[in-house]
C-alpha cells in the first residue's frame, strides 16, 4: 500500500471512531464518516468494502490505541490494590473520552452483525492479554498463585468491567458500590501477600483442602493438587 493510501486508511479509521463517539452508531454512515475524516466516501468502499468492515477495523484499531496508552502504567503496578486504583482512574478517563459509550454500542450492534462481533471480541482480547500478564505477575507472590487462573480471572475482570461501565449509565451509585466491593477483595488479597511464611503455608494448606474436589479445568494448568 502506498504512503498516501495508508494515510487515507488511517483517516478513515480515526474518522469512524470519532463519528461513533460524537454521533452514535445510529447516525454513523459512509457519509458521516467521510465528512468527519475529510475524504470522499467512495474511499470507504475502496479500502474496506463496506461500512461494517470499516467499523470492525476501527474497533480493533481503537482498542490497540487505548491499550498502548495504558501499557506502561500497567507495567509499573506492584499490587492488586494498585491495579484496582488504576482501573478506577482508567474507567473515568475512558468514560470522559466517550469510549464507554462506543463499546456499549459496538456490543449491541455485534449481536446482529458478525463482523462487529468478531472485531469487538478481538478488541477486548487485547485488554485481556494485558490484564492476564499483570495478574500473573501480581498473584505469584501470594498464597493464591497455585489456585488462581490468571487467564480466567482476566476474562472475568474484563467482563465485569464492561458490565460495570454499562451499568453506570443507569445506576451510577450501584456501579460505584460494585467497584468498592472489588477493591475490598483486592485489599484482602494484598493482606494475604503480607502475611508471614507460616501463615501463608497454613492458608495454602487450607486452599488445597477445599479445592481438591474442583474439576481439573477449574484449576491453573500444572498446579495439580498436593497431598496433605
Amino acid at each position: 500500500m502506498s504512503a498516501s493510501g495508508g494515510a487515507t486508511r488511517l483517516k478513515l479509521l480515526d474518522g469512524a471512531l470519532r463519528t461513533l463517539v460524537e454521533q452514535g452508531i445510529a447516525k454513523t454512515s459512509a457519509r458521516s464518516i467521510a465528512t468527519t475524516a475529510g475524504v470522499n466516501q467512495a474511499l470507504i468502499f475502496y479500502h474496506f468494502g463496506s461500512v461494517d468492515e470499516l467499523l470492525a477495523a476501527a474497533c480493533v484499531h481503537g482498542a490497540e490505541q487505548r491499550v498502548s496508552r495504558y501499557r506502561e502504567r500497567l507495567a509499573t503496578l506492584d499490587s492488586l490494590t494498585e491495579l484496582l486504583a488504576f482501573a478506577r482512574a482508567m474507567h473515568a478517563e475512558e468514560r470522559a473520552a466517550g469510549q464507554v459509550a462506543v463499546l456499549g454500542q459496538l456490543l449491541a450492534a455485534g449481536q446482529t452483525t458478525p463482523a462487529l462481533a468478531a472485531a469487538t471480541s478481538a478488541g477486548l482480547a487485547l485488554w485481556i492479554h494485558e490484564l492476564e500478564a499483570v495478574l500473573t505477575r501480581l498473584l505469584v507472590a501470594t498464597p493464591l498463585a497455585a489456585f488462581a487462573d490468571p487467564a480466567g480471572l482476566a476474562r472475568a475482570a474484563a467482563a465485569s468491567f464492561v458490565g460495570i461501565e454499562l451499568y453506570e449509565g443507569v445506576d451510577p451509585a450501584g456501579a460505584g458500590r460494585a467497584l468498592d466491593s472489588l477493591e475490598q477483595l483486592a485489599v484482602l488479597a494484598q493482606s494475604l501477600q503480607e502475611l508471614g511464611p507460616l501463615s501463608q503455608r497454613a492458608i495454602t494448606y487450607g486452599l488445597r483442602h477445599h479445592t481438591r474436589g474442583w474439576p481439573q479445568d477449574m484449576t491453573p494448568a500444572g498446579s495439580g493438587h498436593c497431598s496433605d
